[in-house]
C-alpha cells in the first residue's frame, strides 16, 4: 500500500453491488490515479465481516455504492463513523443526485462522487480527505482566535473589513482562516469572496446538523486560501438558540487558528450572541454624525449589558482627510476610545468588486488592513511606508483598553 503523502493514491476499499456502477467508478480511477483499490467487495456485506474486512485491509476510505439500497449503505456508513479511528467513506452514485448526496453526508460519509467520476472531483475530494485524516494534534494545537466585525449602521463596511481582514491573515501566516458571513440582512462578506450563497449556517445552527469534521468539510467554500461558510440566499438564522452558537464557535475555534464572524449591526440579536463568544469584537462606524450617534449608542446598550471595553473595540472606516473631526471629538461623541481607522479607498474598492480578487496591499486601504490584521496576528507585514492605521499608540490588543 501507497503512502499517503500529498499527491499519492489513497488506498480503497470497493463495495458496489451494481456492478456498472463499480465498472464505472474503476474506469475512472485508473485514469485519474487518485485512488488505488485494494479489495472489491460485490455486495453490502455484514457489519461483522465489513468490519473484518476493514482491519484486514486497513484502507484509507471506503468507496460505497449508496445507489442500490440506500439504508443498507447508510447503515455500513454509520458503523464506519463510530469506528476508532473513524473511516472515511465516499458515496458513490450514477448521477448526481442531491437527495442520495445529503442522505449519505447526514449518514457520516464524507464526500459524494458520481459518473463520470472526473479526475478534478477525484482530487479534491482526495484533498479534503487527507486534510481529515491528518489533523493538527489536538494536545499541541493552541485554540484558534475568534474575531468579531459588526456594523453600528447598515453600510458602515463592516464587511469589507471582515473579509479584506481575513485574506490579509491568511496572506501574512498562512494558517488556517474560516470566514462566516453571519450577516443575513445582505451577505455582503460572501458577495466580495465571490462565494455563493449556501444553507451551510443554517444547517449548521438551525437544523442542528453534526459539528463533525466530514460534514463540516462538505459544507465550506474554498476561496483564494480562504474557508468560508457563505450567508444563505434568504435570512434563515433569527432562531439560533445560544447553547448552538457556542457549540459552533467552539468547533471553529478548534479547527482553526483565526475564525473571523461577519455580522449585522450590532444591535441584532445574533450579533450580541457573538460578541458574547468571540475573543474580540470590533464595531465598525464611519465619521458621519449619525454613526457616531449610533456608536453612542452601541456603547452605552453593551455596557447596559455587561459587554465592556475589554470585549470589543470602535473601528472607525472611511476615514476622509476633509471630514473636519478629530480623533478627540469622536471619541467624546461615542463615549468610547476608537482604536484603529481606515482611510476611504473608492478606487481600490470599485477594483476588488470588479476583479473578484483581495484587495492589493499596495493600496492605501489595503495596506491598512494589512497593519491591522497583522497586529491581531502579532505578524509584522512586509517592510513598506507606514499606512498611518492607528489612531492612537495604543496596540490592538491593549491591557488598558
Amino acid at each position: 500500500m501507497r503512502a499517503t503523502a500529498e499527491g499519492a493514491e489513497l488506498t480503497a476499499l470497493l463495495i458496489a453491488p451494481d456492478r456498472s456502477l463499480a465498472e464505472a467508478a474503476l474506469a475512472g480511477l485508473r485514469q485519474a490515479r487518485v485512488f488505488q483499490v485494494i479489495a472489491d467487495l460485490r455486495s453490502y456485506p455484514p457489519l461483522q465481516t465489513l468490519q473484518i474486512r476493514v482491519r484486514q485491509c486497513a484502507p484509507d476510505v471506503v468507496l460505497l455504492d449508496v445507489a442500490t439500497d440506500f439504508s443498507r449503505a447508510a447503515e455500513l456508513i454509520r458503523t464506519l463513523a463510530r469506528a476508532r479511528p473513524p473511516v472515511h467513506v465516499i458515496g458513490l452514485h450514477a448521477r448526481n443526485d442531491p437527495e442520495a448526496l445529503v442522505g449519505a453526508l447526514r449518514a457520516g460519509a464524507s464526500e459524494f462522487l458520481y459518473a463520470p467520476f472526473e479526475a478534478s472531483a477525484q482530487r479534491e475530494a482526495a484533498a479534503r480527505i487527507r486534510r481529515l485524516r491528518q489533523p493538527e494534534p489536538a494536545a499541541t494545537r493552541q485554540p484558534g482566535k475568534v474575531f468579531l466585525f459588526a456594523s453600528v449602521k447598515p453600510g458602515s463596511g463592516a464587511s469589507t473589513l471582515a473579509s479584506q481582514t481575513a485574506f490579509a491573515l491568511q496572506r501574512l501566516t498562512r494558517q488556517r482562516v474560516l470566514l462566516a458571513d453571519l450577516d443575513v440582512m445582505s451577505g455582503t462578506a460572501s458577495f466580495y469572496v465571490k462565494a455563493p450563497a449556501s444553507t451551510a449556517l443554517v444547517e449548521l445552527l438551525v437544523e442542528g446538523e453534526r459539528l463533525e469534521p466530514g460534514r463540516w468539510v462538505s459544507l465550506v467554500e474554498h476561496v483564494q486560501g480562504l474557508e468560508v461558510l457563505p450567508a444563505p440566499a434568504a435570512p434563515g438564522l433569527d432562531s439560533v438558540e445560544p447553547g448552538r452558537f457556542h457549540e459552533f464557535c467552539e468547533y471553529a475555534r478548534r479547527s482553526y487558528d483565526f475564525v473571523l464572524l461577519d455580522l449585522p449591526a450590532i444591535f441584532h440579536r445574533l450579533s450580541l450572541l457573538g460578541l458574547a463568544e468571540c475573543d474580540l469584537g470590533f464595531l465598525v462606524s464611519t465619521m458621519d454624525l449619525a454613526s457616531l450617534h449610533l456608536a453612542r449608542k452601541a456603547v452605552r446598550m453593551l455596557g447596559h449589558l455587561g459587554l465592556g471595553p475589554d470585549r470589543y473595540q470602535v473601528l472607525i472606516n472611511r476615514a476622509g482627510k476633509g471630514d473636519g473631526l478629530r480623533l478627540s471629538d469622536m471619541e467624546k461623541v461615542i463615549g468610547c476610545a476608537a482604536r484603529a481607522s481606515f482611510p476611504e479607498d473608492e478606487i481600490s474598492i470599485q477594483r476588488m468588486w470588479t476583479m473578484g480578487q483581495p484587495l492589493d496591499a499596495s493600496s492605501e486601504l489595503g495596506g491598512s488592513i494589512e497593519e491591522f490584521a497583522g497586529r491581531l496576528a502579532g505578524v509584522a507585514p512586509p517592510d513598506k511606508k507606514r499606512t498611518g492605521l492607528l489612531l492612537n499608540a495604543l496596540p490592538v490588543f491593549s491591557e488598558s483598553s
